[in-house]
């Protein structure tokens, strides 16, 4: 039962860790507008935490990595799994850094999930992979962090103090 329990939270963890970016800000007001408090939950659980996971995957399972997500393993995995590692490190520090730093690495995921999402169309319509983790719920939580952290991204950087706005939304 407990073995049960752990492997649903750890297959389903990136669900969890989205799910939790949207409710802690709820309960954790910081002093600081709602945009720029739920932009830094949603890089440091829905992308930093949940990249470092998918990157460990990657580079340590890459066999199982490739198997949920429909693939063949392939050396590029490890290249994945460190970018994956890279962006969510880098997304873990930008929670306690400026609106410029959190924009910065938000643009990048932003860019990163949007290339990810069509690749896992391409496989899907192209070559009929319909596996969960290539045209599920982690597509959907993809798709879904890009609509969110573009919006985060365009209020946070209109609604904030001038100091902290990044340039291209001046």
């Amino acid at each position: 039962m407990i073995a049960d329990a752990i492997k649903f939270v750890l297959t389903n963890l990136p669900a969890f860790l989205c799910l939790a970016a949207v409710v802690i800000p709820m309960f954790v007001k910081r002093g600081t507008p709602w945009p720029d408090r739920y932009l830094g939950w949603v890089l440091l659980l829905a992308v930093g935490l949940d990249g470092i996971w998918a990157g460990l995957f990657h580079v340590f399972f890459p066999a199982l990595a490739s198997a949920q997500i429909g693939w063949q393993p392939s050396p590029y995995e490890f290249e994945v799994g460190v970018a994956d590692i890279s962006y969510g490190v880098v997304a873990v520090l930008a929670f306690w850094r400026s609106l410029a730093f959190k924009t910065a690495i938000g643009l990048f995921a932003v860019l990163y999930y949007s290339g990810v999402s069509v690749g896992h169309f391409v496989q899907a319509y192209a070559n009929g992979d319909t596996s969960p983790d290539n045209f599920g719920l982690l597509l959907i939580l993809t798709i879904a962090r890009v609509i969110v952290l573009m919006v985060l991204l365009a209020l946070a950087n209109r609604g904030g103090s001038k100091r902290w706005r990044v340039p291209i939304w001046a």
